[in-house]
């Protein structure tokens, strides 16, 4: 199983709770760990759905999303927390 251990916000939004802002995600777990831009991370979940989860409890899995303007993004799986479960890993 791959996880999702921390993210890289966009430039200017090192603060934001909006998982469009996440500019990258590092993925352990797979042949080379690093970090991914999330377009590239929404293009593997859907070819490989449930096939990278949160390294946070409860652990949820990401799922590809895009937004109103037709931009990537991936986002976890909705729960009961306030934000995203992506946005409490830790940014670098």
């Amino acid at each position: 199983m791959m996880y999702a251990k921390k993210i890289k916000m966009q430039q200017g939004c090192a603060n934001s709770n909006n998982t469009q802002e996440i500019a990258e995600i590092y993925i352990d777990g797979c042949n080379n760990p690093g970090f991914f831009p999330k377009a590239t991370l929404h293009d593997h979940l859907i070819k490989n759905p449930n096939s990278i989860k949160v390294n946070i409890s409860p652990y949820p899995y990401l799922v590809p999303a895009t937004s109103s303007r037709g931009e990537k993004y991936v986002r976890s799986e909705p729960n009961d927390t306030q934000y995203d479960n992506l946005l409490r890993l830790p940014r670098v």
